[in-house]
């Protein structure tokens, strides 16, 4: 009798399994995780790409465990950053710490894993772009007229403290030009650029690094007229004798590839 019941079991299993292949029910495919960002070493966020979903709803969950740790645990937000991610606030974050993560993907017909992920707080840091850029022509007396640009850093970031230091660069090009004219403006917020055409609409914008990370994106663009009259003095006012300082060009085409040793390379 046992022996009916199990083969019957069974049976109705490989009907089941049968009716879902024929349906093109699968399990689902295997997913990834492809990015991990911090905007000030306090919080991140991490982003996965579903694979396939096999023709069936399916539940996605991301676990993780720190170096060291063997006690596995679940994703603490799946809200904040938005379809598809895992928030961690202030209480789940450590600097210095090596996080292991995984995301598994279920739905009916079975289960698929990511590949582990080991993320460095330290080394995912992408602050916001800088906020309130303001730009004005200056002309003193009896000396030359120049660019003053101006921003704040991003709110996200408390630079009080001292443990977090905001490194900033400036871009800038007419209006229809195909490249930008870029250069280093160091800790400071503010700047004055000389090499200017009269007449022209300018385009402006400025992001920020921080000492372990990546650049932010540009700020929006702020445009600028320059009023007609006499050429301004090509060159920078800061900077420009420093040894490292060379203003450079590149197309407005192009994309700046920054290099560090962090563990997770991939923030877009």
């Amino acid at each position: 009798m046992k022996e009916n019941v199990a083969s019957a079991t069974v049976f109705t299993l490989l009907l089941f399994l049968n009716t879902c292949l024929l349906n093109g029910q699968l399990p689902p495919g295997k997913p990834e995780i492809f990015k991990c960002r911090s905007p000030n070493k306090e919080t991140f966020t991490c982003w996965w790409r579903p694979g396939t979903d096999g023709g069936l709803p399916t539940n996605y969950s991301l676990t993780y465990h720190r170096e060291g740790e063997t006690l596995m645990h679940e994703c603490p937000d799946y809200i904040t950053g938005g379809p598809n991610s895992c928030h961690f606030g202030k209480q789940y974050t450590s600097m210095w710490r090596t996080y292991i993560m995984m995301v598994n993907a279920t739905n009916q017909m079975g289960s698929s894993f990511s590949d582990e992920l080991y993320v460095d707080v330290t080394y995912i840091v992408q602050p916001d772009p800088p906020l309130e850029l303001a730009v004005e022509v200056k002309q003193p007396e009896d000396r030359k007229p120049y660019l003053w640009i101006k921003w704040s850093p991003p709110t996200l970031i408390d630079l009080k403290t001292g443990w977090f230091t905001l490194l900033y660069e400036i871009r800038l090009k007419p209006e229809k030009a195909a490249e930008w004219e870029i250069h280093f403006a160091g800790q400071q917020t503010e700047f004055k650029i000389l090499s200017l055409h009269p007449g022209q609409k300018y385009l402006v914008q400025v992001r920020c690094k921080p000492d372990h990370g990546y650049w932010s994106a540009w700020s929006p663009v702020t445009f600028i007229q320059i009023p007609s009259g006499d050429p301004l003095m090509l060159g920078a006012s800061h900077y420009k004798n420093h040894k490292s300082y060379r203003p450079r060009k590149i197309s407005s085409q192009g994309r700046l590839a920054v290099f560090t040793k962090a563990t997770l390379t991939t923030v877009q």
